[in-house]
Order: structure tokens, then sequence, then C-alpha cells
């Protein structure tokens, strides 16, 4: 199959490239820039030249395509709303390309804000409304006959060169002298490692069905303050409690993140498609990966 894939040189997208090219397939990438394309030129991967702003690009790429993957986002917070239009636009240019086929779209959507029926979120919750509208592009596009299905990803996707929350959380604790948590630490966070990541894009992409939603999710639960814990003794910084008034003093931007109890289970996912999460957990990655390299831990 050949793959259209827009966001191929990210940390989740590089990964997914290999699992393709690893599994027989060709990988057309999006690229926006010179350095960009020959990263994805030295991956094995050929090189489509656009962006997401450039929705015509998008439509020739999927339409050069056998399928889609779109991992594509702007994460830059200060800019949330208008990068969830952004998003929602490139969903739709992707869907119009491939409209009429049964040529498969994967949309990348996340757990953030998934609106849990019991205490633990499965792929049969939806989530609340937010400026990310992912997942309700797709939605929209699957009710128009494209064979679109969502991988909704853990707010952690960890390995090494991760850049998200828990790099965040690191360089918060060094700046600050403390590793902090919310209240009691119990609310939960899913993780699920890049490389499974990966495999699940992959196994969406061959065997995904119209409008499913699958879990990228490998550690169901992890509580807030036992990471907090890892990063306190990997920096040897004391653990403390913030009230949920002092939480946007310490956390910044990320103060709604770190609150956020959102256990999930990808069961059904698993079922469905095959997928068994292999890799080491967050906490295991956190004490044995990269995440500190570079830093020499003190004791007083």
């Amino acid at each position: 199959m050949n793959v259209f894939l827009t966001g191929a040189t990210g940390f989740i997208g590089s990964a997914i490239v290999q699992e393709l090219l690893g599994a027989g397939h060709q990988v057309l990438g999006l690229a926006r820039s010179d350095k960009s394309a020959q990263a994805l030129i030295a991956a094995g991967a050929d090189v489509h030249m656009g962006s997401l702003d450039d929705l015509d690009s998008l439509k020739r790429g999927a339409a050069a395509s056998d399928g889609v993957i779109h991992t594509a986002y702007n994460h830059d917070f200060s800019q949330y709303v208008a990068a969830g239009q952004t998003d929602k636009e490139a969903i739709a240019a992707l869907g119009s390309a491939l409209a009429g086929s049964d040529r498969p779209l994967i949309v990348t959507a996340g757990l953030a804000g998934l609106v849990a029926s019991g205490g633990i979120g499965t792929e049969n919750d939806n989530p609340a409304p937010s400026p990310r509208q992912s997942e309700d592009a797709a939605m929209a596009l699957a009710a128009q006959g494209v064979r679109v299905s969502v991988v909704r990803l853990s707010p952690s996707v960890h390995d090494d060169g991760d850049y998200g929350f828990v790099p965040f959380l690191i360089g918060m604790a060094r700046q600050k002298g403390v590793s902090a948590y919310i209240g009691d630490g119990q609310n939960r966070w899913p993780a699920v490692h890049r490389l499974d990541a990966a495999h699940l894009f992959r196994l969406a992409l061959e065997k995904g069905a119209r409008g499913a939603k699958y879990h990228g999710v490998g550690d169901q639960g992890i509580y807030f303050r036992d990471l907090a814990e890892v990063i306190g003794r990997q920096l040897n910084v004391p653990v403390v409690s913030k009230t949920p008034d002092e939480a946007p003093a310490h956390f910044d931007w990320m103060a709604r993140f770190a609150a956020f109890d959102m256990a999930a289970s990808s069961t059904l996912t698993q079922q469905r498609l095959g997928w068994t999460p292999t890799h080491k957990g967050l906490l295991a990655d956190l004490e044995e990966g990269t995440y500190f390299k570079g830093f020499k831990r003190t004791t007083d």
C-alpha cells in the first residue's frame, strides 16, 4: 500500500514511517521544509512538499495514495483554537480526496477530556467539546461514507526523544526545585510507548472499520503522584502537593491537564485489531530511558 502520512518527521510520525516500511508499505511523507524532506529521504520514504495550511497539497497527497494517516498537528497551546480549526479543515480536505473510494483515512485524536461513562474510558465513550475538533471532523466524514477511523492517543506517548507533557513536567521541576501534583495526586494518566502506537496506526490502516475509534493505551492509568515521585527522585527535589488554586501558578498552561483524571482502556482495540502493547511502560521508561540524560543527580 502507498500511504500518505502527515506529520511524517515528527516524534510519532517518524516511528510510523519505520513501522510501515518494515511491513512492506511505501510511504509518501508530507514535508514543509527541505530539512524535513531530507529526513524523509534518509528514512526511506518519498517526499510530498506541502503543509497543513496548504489544503490543495493535502488533497494531492491523499489522491496519490492508497490510504492516509494524519498525525500532524500544531501543538502550540497559545494558538489552541486556531490549531483546532486548521486541523478540522485539513481532515476535511484529506477526506474529500478519498470520497467514493474504500481507501482508509486514519485520524489522530486525544484521550484528554474523554467523558467516561464508568471509571475507565473506553472506545465507546465520547470526548467533551474541545477546540481540538479532530474526532468530530473524522466522524463527519464517516457519515459521508469515507472509510475513516480515529486513533485516540494517550496524553503521554513516550520513548527517547519525547518532547511532550512529561519533559515539560521534568523541566518545571528543575526550574522550581519541586516536583508537584495536585491534591492527593490520585488522578490517572494513560500512556503508550511510541513504538506500540506506531504499530497501532498500521493495524488501523490495514484493518480499521469506518467510524471506529481505537485507543492507544498501554498503561491504563498512572497516578499523577507516582509520576511526580519518579521525577522528584531522579532530580533529587522534594515532591509536593499543590491545591487546585495553586496549580495554575505552578503548572502554567498545563494546570488543566495535570488535574485530569482520565484512565482509559484499550481492551476493545486489542480485541478488534489484534494489537498488544509490548514495550515498557512510562514509569519504567522514566527510570531506564533518556529523559534525564545529561543531568547529574546530586545528593545532600
